[in-house]
């Protein structure tokens, strides 16, 4: 990289969108989204469904099978105060699986809609579980920056924290639709190969396949996998610096098996959205934190979001797959977990993915910026081509493929 990219101008990468192209709701088949297809400069459209026209035998499809929850609660206090607390990460169990799992109480990392009215006290949601009722109570524990630690509790074992939140939940669907949830997105704002909890925004690459698409990947040869990372909010967060540099990213959770990063090397690999591009590449450089003896145990793994710009490195992605693979046999470890805090700039190069599926976002985004790392200036291109031809932006928006 030839200038530091902490002095890009997020000013050079914004766009005017109008609000009529912002897709409110999804098409009544995920398939029929349109697909651009941008390939060594060239543009050209269809739609999803003949997706694996444009792929080949030796691509391997990487998803993130992460599931979104339902992360909205809204409480209505005794005065008539309503209060909404946005679950964004477990906190106690720390570990996803264990605390939604869990069958009295947790502990999660929250942000509070309308805080002035709840000051203490608890919050209590009446429930229906088959014949009987079950009350679920919210309490406010200590305070950190904008988040607080909000500790839920409920009076029927038998039912899991995740089994609460379906029945309690709201959908987080984005802030730029400009409404509340309903009953289409239970389904629509989930990919049909979800499987892990733990997201409070979707995966939105995802969200144009069928199973039709993935049994036309399947008999054609390509091969796929999954990995899962858990977006969270701040996957919305709009960049307010003037510059890359003064945006703190957001950190992610990951989990990566090791069959995946086996099958990964040498072949072509296409990421099925941001996401799943952002974990490929923090394997990259946990491969270079793992070789400079970085890591001081399996359990506390995490990437900083400008590691990758201090270290620079030229070694090949299948050698650093290969030293983390090295490393979970020496830890007896069959998937690797971290957490990622990278941020991925124009002047970035793209170490493991030669390929990309992703939908459209907004004007001065992180996940806009990421897109101009991977096809240089050629954003703008794809964009004015996307504007002109009617296609539909952000999460419920059309796809395109990136081949550069």
């Amino acid at each position: 990289m030839t200038e530091d990219p902490r002095n890009i101008k997020i000013k050079d990468y914004t766009y005017v969108l109008p609000e009529g192209r912002i897709a409110r709701y999804p098409l009544a088949d995920r398939d029929s989204s349109k697909l651009l297809i941008y390939r060594s400069g060239n543009i050209e459209h269809d739609r999803f469904r003949n997706l694996s026209n444009y792929l080949g035998i030796n691509d391997i499809l990487v998803f993130n099978e992460t599931r979104v929850i339902r992360a909205r609660l809204r409480f209505r206090k005794h005065t008539g105060a309503n209060i909404e607390i946005f679950c964004l990460e477990p906190e106690k169990p720390s570990d996803y699986e264990r605390n939604f799992s869990s069958r009295n109480d947790v502990v999660w990392s929250c942000l509070i809609g309308n805080k002035k009215k709840w000051k203490d006290g608890r919050l209590v949601m009446e429930l229906k579980h088959g014949g009987s009722k079950v009350s679920f109570f919210a309490e406010q524990l200590e305070k950190q920056g904008k988040e607080t630690y909000v500790r839920f509790v409920w009076d029927n074992e038998q039912l899991t924290f995740s089994e609460i939140l379906d029945m309690a939940g709201h959908v987080p669907v984005p802030p730029y639709l400009k409404r509340d949830d309903e009953d289409i997105d239970k389904s629509r704002y989930q990919t049909v190969y979800s499987k892990v909890d733990g997201s409070v925004a979707a995966p939105t690459a995802g969200l144009h396949f069928t199973e039709k698409v993935l049994s036309d990947l399947s008999e054609k040869g390509i091969k796929k996998k999954a990995l899962t990372l858990h977006v969270g909010a701040g996957t919305f967060v709009p960049v307010k610096t003037e510059t890359a540099g003064g945006h703190s990213m957001h950190i992610e959770h990951f989990k990566v098996g090791k069959q995946l990063i086996k099958d990964i090397i040498n072949r072509r690999v296409i990421a099925v959205g941001t996401t799943s591009l952002r974990t490929l590449e923090s394997l990259y450089w946990l491969g270079q934190k793992i070789r400079r003896g970085m890591i001081p145990s399996p359990s506390d793994i995490y990437l900083e979001q400008w590691y990758p710009y201090d270290n620079e490195s030229d070694v090949d992605y299948e050698e650093q797959l290969g030293v983390i693979l090295d490393y979970m046999v020496q830890n007896n470890l069959e998937n690797i977990e971290a957490q990622t805090g990278i941020i991925i700039l124009p002047g970035y190069r793209i170490r493991v993915a030669k390929g990309l599926i992703t939908n459209y976002h907004m004007p001065g985004s992180t996940l806009l910026l990421l897109v101009a790392a991977f096809t240089g200036n050629d954003w703008k291109k794809i964009y004015d081509y996307s504007l002109q031809n009617g296609f539909r932006f952000l999460s419920y928006g059309d796809s395109s493929l990136l081949l550069p």
